[in-house]
């Protein structure tokens, strides 16, 4: 007899269990025309045995029908993804086909029942986007140009055809208009793209017709009537303009000259000749032709007198405190301290994150004070004090005390102009630059342009940090934070902790600041054991760490995969051993991924010396647009490529010109719209974007839509499922939209009427940050809860030092990452 008060093992049924008693019964009752294969019996029969309780013996039709229809699901789930990939129906998810699958209740369903299933998942998926068909569209469309996907003409009315019908169908005019729209818009951009190249080449060619009128130094005498001796010094006096510099193979250096800017130098000859520098007006050439050479334009630009361009500055007898030291050292107190007791200031941060902490921590002293951002003003009228980002800094309005923070960044080839801009024009009486000492250098250069006095204060970490060693993945404990260097290793290292039942809080550059902070906060209350984050941990963020470890100790660094240095070893493993939670910080590296003397020696490496002291430097607006008016031209591109050549000389003794390439880019892509003004096209160029999202040809497609005056609307969310079963896609998906918000809302703070709803965009900015925040947070809490509920079925977990003796997922070996090689050539988060 079977004892039926035993649960059912549906992995060991025998031919007389009750499971395929009760399916034999069922089959002949009314199941004969369900033909239910050899494969699907098996499956079938654990479905069975979970239906039936110790005394249920049978089951009934609809119950055979159910259990038949959740073994039959995957195949229907992988059917209709087939078919959706032979039609190019590249829109539909993995997720829309495993709800229309788990919809079915027809076991016999045929293929056209399954796409209608399908498509009216389809179709509550586009409702729920957006509150208009174009909308949803326009969603669509960025969505899959994020990942490298274009839509051809028949995919789009497809497309359209499905999105027509969630709003109404076809009888109310939305699906032509949306297939026209998409027409037109697929014209616009490629006459924009062939506006853009023919421009472009007209732009080159104009500096290769007016190189090929250089001339070489043995034409300079006979086109001054001078001797050959003279032309050489009044060149060693840097009186004569050089248009143009080839360095040879053996390093000789060949100048060429602009004839028309030599003819500009003759009235001053006899005076030269007397010693004398006095400019005289006989004859003097200003024509246009004259007006254009490279000299001319380095005049205008003056970028070898930056510091002049910072007129409210200059004009400020300023006080420069430079406060350096190790991270944990109190450099923010400090200099707070003193803003706080200051009767107007300005905070500058490197992050919008870092500059909300400025402000709560003025706030928290009892000051009122304004927040000014990229993509975010909070206003008070009665505050006399600011907090903002580095890139906003205001010029124009003098304050008592201003704080820079990171002065490192100075070195950073993307933003160091930034922080150049900064230094030498924060229009403050006394201004504070807080960063680590390799910066010290450079802030002395500075201030050298400037004639700023300098006072410096070193200041020595609080609590001791030391070199610890190697750790395996499985002897992570609570309060460690675990660094790898790019998004996809975050997350892989996060599957695998939560596998080892870990619960995981994580930080990286995708994730917005909101995001960040709740991730921060929960490590910090003890809700998360361990943190896995980029460097983006690097820069503020209180976080309560006491082992940093490192999973590698190379990076990508967005040209090349290299050895991290010794700043960024200290910078990040200076998180560790936060002073009052922890009474030292330790440092290690993960099991495999590097020797532990190579942590040491960065620990104890004294600060990098700084080999070039020339700061960096970029046009602004006002450079921009002087320099169009000397050459004459309303091409963005024109003039920074000109500006690129010309304004700086590759020795000049003082500055450096910052990488210009993605701007050049950005207004290379937009010579073909017509109708922006160069202030404009060069506010676009400055528009933060990701390159590798689509994110150049988005900019020029919005800013044709500006140049027509017609508006831009905020993107939307997306469908967002539910966080305890998003995927990787998901969430990587939800992160694009949400930078894409980010570009959105930093146009919309400068051109308000062509970038329409803000308070929208702050709302779907705000829906992304929840769901993207309770996706992290709730995945690690059902592991939780997972790891819990096993104890309870088999009595006391082991500890985690255990786990070293179970495999780990993904063929990696539990106690770390074996021979796994060091991370390599992934692009940098």
């Amino acid at each position: 007899m079977t004892d039926r008060s035993q649960p059912h093992d549906p992995s060991s049924l025998t031919p007389s269990s009750p499971a395929e008693r009760a399916l034999e019964q069922a089959e002949a009752a009314f199941g004969a025309h369900l033909a239910i294969t050899p494969r699907e019996r098996a499956a079938l029969l654990r479905q069975v045995a979970r239906r039936l309780g110790a005394d249920k013996t049978e089951i009934n039709e609809t119950e055979l029908l159910h259990a038949l229809c959740q073994v039959r699901r995957r195949g229907w789930a992988n059917g209709m993804m087939n078919h959706a990939h032979r039609n190019g129906d590249v829109w539909v998810r993995k997720a829309d086909v495993l709800l229309a699958a788990e919809r079915i209740n027809d076991p016999l369903i045929d293929e056209a029942g399954q796409t209608a299933v399908l498509e009216s998942v389809l179709e509550e998926r586009w409702r729920e986007m957006a509150d208009t068909p174009l909308r949803v569209l326009d969603d669509m469309r960025a969505d899959l140009a994020d990942v490298g996907t274009f839509l051809s003409g028949t995919q789009i009315e497809r497309l359209s055809h499905s999105i027509a019908r969630a709003f109404g169908g076809v009888d109310l005019g939305f699906e032509d208009e949306m297939i026209l729209e998409e027409e037109r818009r697929a014209r616009e951009q490629e006459d924009i793209r062939a506006k853009a190249e023919a421009r472009r080449a007209r732009e080159l060619q104009k500096i290769k017709d007016w190189e090929a009128t250089l001339v070489g130094f043995e034409k300079v005498p006979a086109l001054l009537h001078c001797s050959r001796r003279e032309a050489l010094r009044w060149i060693a006096e840097n009186r004569l303009p050089i248009a143009k510099r080839d360095t040879q193979p053996d390093g000789l250096e060949i100048f060429y000259f602009d004839p028309a800017e030599l003819k500009k130098c003759r009235p001053l000859l006899n005076s030269w000749r007397r010693g004398s520098g006095q400019k005289s007006d006989d004859g003097y050439d200003d024509s246009p032709q004259a007006r254009k050479g490279n000299a001319a334009i380095a005049r205008v630009a003056a970028l070898d007198r930056f510091a002049a361009h910072f007129r409210t500055a200059r004009a400020l007898k300023r006080r420069i405190t430079l406060v350096t030291g190790p991270t944990n050292s109190g450099k923010s107190h400090t200099a707070l301290e003193a803003l706080a007791q200051a009767e107007s200031g300005l905070a500058l941060a490197p992050l919008r994150l870092l500059a909300h902490e400025f402000r709560e921590a003025m706030l928290s002293r009892g000051v009122p004070a304004s927040l000014t951002t990229g993509e975010e003003r909070i206003i008070d009228p009665t505050a006399r004090h600011l907090a903002a980002t580095v890139e906003m800094c205001p010029f124009n309005n003098p304050v008592d005390v201003a704080i820079i923070d990171e002065a490192q960044m100075l070195s950073d080839p993307d933003r160091g102009a930034a922080w150049t801009a900064a230094i030498m024009g924060v229009p403050a009486r006394h201004v504070f630059i807080l960063g680590a000492a390799d910066c010290i250098p450079l802030v002395k250069r500075i201030a050298e342009l400037c004639n700023d006095p300098v006072d410096e204060i070193h200041l020595e970490r609080k609590s001791p940090l030391r070199p610890a060693g190697t750790l395996a993945l499985t002897d992570l404990r609570a309060g460690d934070a675990l660094i790898a260097f790019s998004r996809r290793d975050v997350l892989d290292l996060r599957a695998e902790l939560m596998a080892h039942n870990r619960r995981v809080a994580v930080i990286y550059g995708a994730l917005s600041p909101e995001v960040r902070r709740a991730e921060a906060a929960r490590f910090n209350r003890g809700d998360a054991d361990i943190l896995i984050a980029t460097d983006a941990i690097g820069m503020g963020l209180n976080l309560s760490i006491r082992r940093v470890v490192f999973s590698t100790l190379r990076k990508y660094d967005g040209r090349q995969t290299r050895n991290l240095v010794s700043q960024e070893v200290k910078q990040i493993g200076g998180r560790a051993g936060r002073f009052g939670k922890h009474e030292e910080g330790l440092v290690c590296v993960l099991e495999g991924a590097g020797r532990p003397s190579f942590i040491r020696h960065m620990l104890d490496a004294p600060p990098e010396p700084t080999l070039e002291l020339r700061p960096l430097v970029q046009p602004d607006a006002d450079i921009v647009q002087a320099v169009a008016q000397e050459m004459e031209s309303d091409s963005l591109y024109g003039v920074l490529t000109r500006i690129k050549r010309a304004v700086l000389r590759p020795d000049d003794p003082n500055y450096r010109l910052a990488d210009m390439e993605q701007a050049l880019e950005i207004a290379a892509a937009l010579e073909g719209v017509d109708g922006l003004d160069l202030s404009t096209r060069w506010t676009y160029a400055m528009c933060p974007i990701n390159t590798r999202d689509n994110g150049i040809p988005r900019l020029v497609e919005w800013a044709a839509l500006h140049a027509r005056g017609q508006r831009i609307f905020p993107p939307g969310t997306g469908r967002l499922p539910a966080a305890a079963t998003a995927g990787r896609e998901e969430l990587e998906r939800a992160e694009k939209r949400h930078r894409r918000l980010v570009t959105w809302r930093w146009l919309a703070m400068r051109f308000p009427e062509n970038y329409p709803e803000l308070i929208v965009a702050e709302r779907n900015a705000a829906i992304l940050d929840e769901w993207i925040e309770q996706v992290l947070r709730t995945q690690s809490r059902m592991r939780e809860s997972s790891r819990r509920h096993q104890g309870r079925r088999s009595g006391p977990s082991r500890p985690p030092e255990s786990h070293s003796r179970h495999k780990a997922p993904h063929g990696k070996k539990a106690g770390g990452f074996g021979k796994k090689k060091p991370h390599g050539k992934r692009k940098k988060d």
